[in-house]
């Protein structure tokens, strides 16, 4: 584990690096996630290098103690940014709230890129009444209704959902609740089209909490994108089809 200090803090990062000669990916979780999400990408390495982020206040990194929105969204871009800079990462990949945090990169900031990679993610991100409820009020049934099938997950493993909800519970209530409120008031819609690096959308086909048609409405409007559809999953599908995944992955980062 590697570690960038910015902005007065410390943000952690794993590197996966065995040679290869693409451009390094860097990997960006969703909301209550960790770098660990992204293990299974690390197979890359040989191809293409990949450096995976724990955003302020999950996993190893320091928090930055933000109001939910715009300034969250902002100290997680700064989070990203600083990590790409010490990395000459030139590919954005973020998963639901990582996503969000990719869009707003391309649009916000002076970051050399050549790709975003958009999975389970949206440019809009309403979170339903009852999971913002339960948020408010009663984790572990927040807990249990993000890992209902097609939610999180199509039909994973046991062990990987008890491992999820290990993840999530350790991130705790506060920084997970902001970060579902940080992306509930996200909208770029009207921006897309100012977005000027290629992008691929990737969804799995029974995601209910970013569904295949925000994937398809995001390569209709950004300028030079397509999505792609991942059979037998569900939000998390780098975990839960990491073959599929990383197939998508490695296609889109082999072209010119």
């Amino acid at each position: 584990m590697e570690r960038v200090t910015h902005d007065g803090r410390e943000t952690a990062y794993r590197r996966s690096d065995r040679g290869g000669d693409g451009p390094t990916v860097c990997f960006v979780h969703g909301s209550g996630g960790t770098k660990d999400v992204w293990k299974s990408q690390a197979r890359l390495a040989d191809r293409f290098p990949g450096v995976a982020v724990d955003l302020s206040g999950h996993g190893d990194s320091d928090d930055a103690a933000t109001p939910a929105g715009r300034e969250t969204l902002d100290a997680y871009v700064d989070d990203v940014v600083a990590v790409a800079e010490a990395t000459d990462a030139t590919v954005i990949c973020g998963n639901s709230l990582g996503g969000a945090v990719a869009l707003w990169i391309a649009l916000e900031r002076d970051l050399a890129l050549d790709g975003l990679v958009l999975s389970g993610t949206g440019a809009k991100l309403a979170v339903a009444d009852p999971l913002r409820e339960a948020l408010a009020s009663d984790f572990d049934r927040a807990v249990s209704l993000l890992h209902e099938p097609n939610r999180l997950f199509r039909d994973a493993p046991p062990e990987y959902v008890e491992l999820s909800k290990a993840s999530m519970r350790a991130c705790g209530r506060e920084v997970t609740e902001r970060d579902f409120l940080t992306c509930h008031r996200f909208d770029v819609r009207d921006r897309l089209d100012a977005i000027d690096v290629p992008a691929l959308a990737v969804v799995g086909a029974h995601d209910e909490l970013t569904p295949p048609n925000y994937h398809e409405y995001l390569a209709d409007r950004i300028p030079v994108a397509e999505w792609t559809e991942i059979p037998d999953a569900a939000h998390l599908t780098m975990l839960e089809r990491p073959a599929a995944f990383n197939e998508a992955l490695s296609a889109f980062l082999d072209r010119p």
